[in-house]
């Protein structure tokens, strides 16, 4: 399978590019900087250095053309301001996946978020607000095309080892955390998994072995 992941240099990404090697598919990382190409090229992935905040959608699709699917792994990051949760969360994933239509790639794995409803609620900091209702609307705006996509929303992320072991269900599940090596590995079952076309799944720890 050949697999462009945007935000390639990503925590979730670069993880998620290390099983795709090992398992001989090959793998295309879309990275802002130049700088992080050494450390995907090491990993056995080819870098492409493309901002998903400029790139036209014409542009895109001549890098993903030939592609067996994309996965949107893309963020602004913390503290990066709600103009670029808008740009990044939402416009980039958008532009994904008009990029993906005009190659002809069907199959979309877009990294969302739990907790989408929770937007705004007493307390919360705006940005992360505005970051919730950034990847709600990417969420809707895929729904709306014809691809075989599937959105992954997992608990809150941490950098445990991973254990292979999980929950993963439509919504809605009880919030929980995963370790991002478990998201990755479950991004690795989802591609070779094309009956979740179509589906939103949530994910967190549990006691289900991850079928790869």
């Amino acid at each position: 399978m050949d697999v462009v992941i945007a935000g390639g240099h990503g925590q979730i990404a670069l993880r998620l590019e290390r099983l795709l090697v090992a398992r001989g598919d090959s793998v295309t990382g879309l990275i802002r900087r130049a700088g992080h190409a050494e450390e995907l090229t090491a990993l056995g992935a080819r870098p492409v250095v493309c901002d998903l905040e400029v790139i036209t959608p014409d542009a895109l699709a001549e890098v993903l053309r030939g592609a067996d699917a994309v996965v949107f792994a893309a963020g602004a990051g913390p503290a990066s301001g709600s103009a670029r949760k808008d740009t990044v969360d939402r416009a980039a994933a958008a532009l994904l996946a008009d990029a993906a239509e005009l190659a002809g790639v069907r199959r979309y794995l877009m990294i969302s978020t739990m907790g989408l409803d929770s937007a705004g609620a007493p307390g919360m900091d705006a940005e992360f607000s505005d970051y919730l209702r950034a990847k709600a609307a990417a969420e809707d705006d895929l729904r709306a095309r014809d691809l075989e996509w599937t959105v992954l929303r997992p608990g809150p992320l941490t950098d445990d080892p991973g254990t292979g072991l999980v929950r993963l269900a439509e919504p809605p599940l009880p919030l929980g955390s995963v370790p991002r090596d478990d998201v990755a590995l479950v991004l690795l079952a989802l591609l070779h998994s094309p009956g979740t076309a179509g589906k939103t799944l949530e994910l967190t720890s549990g006691d289900e072995p991850v079928a790869v």
